[in-house]
């Protein structure tokens, strides 16, 4: 089964999200764009995931669970999970890794949890956008304890990536699946670092405002839109 997708969408929550992402409008737009599959993946936080995946069943949307998680080296992963409770277990896990450093509404903006009527439930009040105590060697080993998988995310980015941040891909590294920025650098990129080559590569939007949300031009091979399947033809070598 041919699958369009996005799996890198910011909602509310992050504090360098629009006010305008809320989950009801990611679905939304979703919908209209005619994607089968998206991710909201926000900073060190699931907590939007719940509506999202609410509002996602109802619009004949799959919506997996996910984070965009920073590690110690800043580097960005995206952790998607195949059951909501995986997720917010993991959620958890990583709130205990952060250190609780106010957030500043004024620099950041606001880091809303919001409910499928576009009530606000909450206000994160700890930066989410700082690094976790989480290595990135520790990472694989992490999510898939919690039945998840990892991408690595915007590996070519020039920041926050795990070439840019780290210099080289670990050779030790599991990981079997890698999100791509620049999808017109691909062959120089995957020349670049061979390790790549045996993994899939996805390309998402990371998108922070509405109108960037992915248009249905990527795909994924998957036996079904159950998200276990999907998480499955992810990984698979």
């Amino acid at each position: 089964m041919k699958l369009s997708y996005d799996l890198h969408i910011h909602s509310c929550l992050s504090p360098c999200g629009d006010e305008d992402m809320l989950p009801s409008n990611i679905v939304g737009m979703a919908a209209l764009k005619e994607l089968d599959v998206i991710a909201v993946t926000d900073h060190n936080s699931c907590g939007n995931c719940p509506t999202v995946m609410k509002l996602a069943e109802a619009y004949g949307v799959t919506a997996i669970p996910g984070m965009e998680l920073t590690t110690e080296e800043e580097v960005h992963v995206l952790c998607l999970f195949p059951e909501l409770d995986n997720a917010m277990e993991f959620d958890k896990y990583v709130h205990g890794c952060m250190m609780p450093f106010p957030n500043n509404e004024e620099v950041f903006g606001r880091q809303l949890f919001v409910d499928e009527n576009d009530n606000i439930l909450a206000k994160e009040p700890y930066l989410l956008i700082n690094a976790s105590s989480i290595d990135f060697d520790s990472v694989y080993g992490i999510v898939t304890k919690y039945g998840g998988i990892m991408i690595p995310a915007h590996v070519d980015k020039s920041s926050t990536s795990l070439i840019s941040n780290l210099g080289f891909i670990p050779p030790d590294s599991r990981f079997t699946c890698a999100e791509l920025k620049h999808t017109g650098f691909m062959d120089k990129t995957l020349d670049t670092h061979p390790y790549l080559k045996q993994c899939n590569i996805i390309h998402d939007s990371d998108a922070h405002y509405l109108e960037h949300i992915n248009e249905p031009e990527f795909f994924i091979e998957a036996e079904s839109k159950d998200i276990k399947d999907i998480l499955k033809a992810l990984v698979k070598r």
